[in-house]
């Protein structure tokens, strides 16, 4: 599906490549059509590219002058880094919140709760974003603007890990917030609904403290639909980081990606859609494999 709506988007990176050295000899042209493989029909290109995916091959970038699978694997630990990040500020605030929603329930912490989940679900990541860089970076100085290192900075072990670790605050948090919004509502939603079922009145009967109900026995048990919806939306993560590295100017497959849409190479988009698919496929299988760790009734 992404191979055909890639052929029926206007423009090649032929068209770059001769408008860029203004090629317009036909027999060069001819030529490089033939290069390019743009001469054959689409179902016999789409043929010969499963046939090279079968074999590893992601075809080759000719604006990076290497594989695509290569120039994707150079910006993946950085992409990586961030959507590890972001997801970990997610599930930790939206968590949280969500415990303090739930266990206040109908209280001004709920309220609170409930006001700033809407908010940081309704903002944009790129709005977000800009107004972390205005008020942190612009405004108060405390963290960069964007990239992922210092020019000139002292080097070294701790030196690099502290640089790339204030680098990656604003945008881990513009990316992470939207997604603790989400798993902050429904954490409450889980959490309220649990705490009706029998075994919570059982522990409850026992004399369990409150907050051991709350954290060992409801919460625990609440996690299961927030594990799901972690797997499903990481593909929207992958999307997301687009738009955040494009305004962090974080050196990620999200930049890579933009900047390979606008100089048409889409050997290298069509590369990245098919590498994240295979990373949504794998992450999804380990939410599988999580639920036997947090739900024992599905070991049998």
């Amino acid at each position: 599906m992404n191979f055909l709506l890639i052929q029926a988007a206007p423009g090649t990176l032929l068209d770059v490549i001769t408008a860029d050295q203004q090629i317009t000899d036909a027999a060069t042209l001819a030529h490089l059509r033939h290069t390019f493989g743009v001469d054959q029909p689409v179902w016999l290109q789409l043929l010969h590219y499963i046939a090279a995916l079968a074999q590893g091959d992601f075809g080759f970038s000719y604006r990076q002058n290497m594989p695509v699978l290569q120039a994707i694997l150079q910006r993946l630990p950085a992409t990586l880094l961030l959507m590890l990040a972001a997801l970990s500020i997610a599930l930790l605030l939206g968590v949280a919140a969500g415990i303090l929603a739930a266990s206040k329930v109908r209280t001004l912490w709920d309220t609170l709760v409930s006001v700033l989940a809407v908010i940081c679900f309704a903002a944009p990541s790129f709005w977000l974003g800009i107004m972390l860089i205005i008020l942190f970076a612009v405004k108060l100085g405390w963290l960069p603007v964007g990239g992922m290192h210092t020019a000139g900075a002292p080097s070294g072990l701790f030196n690099d890990v502290m640089d790339i670790a204030r680098h990656l605050v604003l945008p881990a948090f513009s990316l992470g917030l939207f997604y603790a919004a989400v798993y902050a509502r429904l954490m409450r939603s889980s959490m309220l609904e649990v705490a009706l079922l029998d075994f919570v009145r059982a522990a409850r009967a026992k004399g369990l403290g409150r907050m051991r109900v709350i954290l060992m026995h409801i919460a625990r048990n609440a996690l299961l639909p927030v594990v799901t919806l972690l797997g499903l939306q990481l593909g929207t993560v992958l999307g997301g980081s687009v738009v955040v590295e494009s305004v962090f100017s974080w050196p990620g497959i999200g930049t890579l990606l933009f900047d390979s849409v606008s100089s048409r190479n889409y050997p290298v988009v069509l590369g990245i859609l098919v590498f994240s698919a295979g990373v949504v496929i794998v992450v999804n299988m380990l939410v599988d494999l999580a639920y036997l760790r947090l739900d024992p009734r599905t070991r049998r």
